[in-house]
């Protein structure tokens, strides 16, 4: 079985939207989002915000720091 997403970059062409996510919950680009908002985020009656919530869920545990 194949991967939809091919090579090393994947994630760079699963974010569409940069910041959208930031902007939907009301909180500023500089700023980091509150767990409980996101966590929140990701049970969302909204599909796009869910997605995003969840994939920025994913990417928050590459993050080293």
């Amino acid at each position: 079985m194949e991967s939809k997403h091919k090579g090393e970059y994947w994630i760079a062409a699963a974010i569409k939207n940069p910041g959208a996510l930031h902007r939907e919950l009301h909180v500023a680009a500089d700023k980091t989002i509150p767990a409980k908002k996101l966590a929140k985020a990701t049970h969302s009656s909204n599909p796009t915000l869910a997605r995003r919530a969840r994939l920025a869920e994913t990417l928050k545990g590459f993050h080293k720091g």
